[in-house]
């Protein structure tokens, strides 16, 4: 326990002291967050209702889809892995650690737009907290193993950046968080139900948290868990 709270140490200091991550948790969420937080405001008068929960789907799946799978590039792809062997190290607790790492800059970066948002852009804050960031928490570890199974699977960080527009990009366009769903053709609306953001950020708009609301993220996690711990096992068998 104590070493695998050292290694979840040691990956937020790595992902700090890297820009790849540092842009894709901080800067370009909250540089994304204060503009856009500002347009929408500006030009839609019910911005404001659901400004918190846009703007932190947005930096969740920034984050989480494109910005997690980048060190599991790195460590499986190099004399890491070997080092681990020798040590008879278990391969998982890397992409634990990474894991575990992310979903705190991630939660670091969703409380900044939680406290700033009503401050300066008279952002509401969600009624039912405890549900709010249950709801928050779920749609983090989703979209981190989403992000689990582009860093496993994918062998160069040029071809995870291509990858990953794959889910981030229709993200933005068919989950809601940028205008509403339903000014989408039916068809596109039904693409964008297999996202994870779509049901995260309706779940987290809700007030009263229902099963159907959350449900699908369910069943994401559990393909990607099973994907991911298929690709460790062989792995570590290699």
């Amino acid at each position: 326990m104590k070493a695998m709270l050292y290694e979840i140490f040691l990956h937020m200091k790595l992902n700090v002291r890297s820009k790849e991550l540092l842009v894709h948790y901080y800067i370009v969420p909250f540089i994304f967050y204060v503009l856009m937080s500002s347009v929408f405001t500006s030009i839609m008068p019910d911005a404001h209702l659901t400004l918190i929960q846009s703007m932190t789907v947005f930096s969740v799946t920034m984050g989480g889809v494109m910005g997690s799978p980048y060190p599991l590039i790195e460590f499986y792809g190099s004399e890491i892995k070997k080092a681990y062997h020798v040590g008879n190290i278990p391969l998982w607790t890397l992409a634990a650690g990474n894991f575990l790492s992310s979903l705190v800059h991630i939660f670091a970066m969703s409380l900044v737009i939680f406290f700033t948002a009503p401050i300066f852009f008279d952002a509401v804050v969600p009624k039912n907290l405890v549900e709010y960031f249950l709801m928050l928490l779920l749609v983090i570890v989703v979209s981190l193993c989403v992000g689990l199974v582009f860093g496993l699977y994918t062998k160069s960080s040029s071809k995870v950046g291509m990858a990953t527009q794959l889910v981030f990009m229709p993200s933005m366009i068919m989950s809601g968080i940028m205008f509403p769903v339903t000014l989408l053709p039916d068809s596109l609306q039904t693409i964008g139900k297999v996202l994870p953001a779509t049901w995260g950020f309706e779940a987290m708009c809700r007030e009263n948290l229902q099963f159907g609301s959350y449900y699908p993220l369910l069943i994401i996690m559990a393909i990607t868990l099973v994907l991911s711990l298929w690709k460790l096992r062989k792995i570590s068998i290699d």
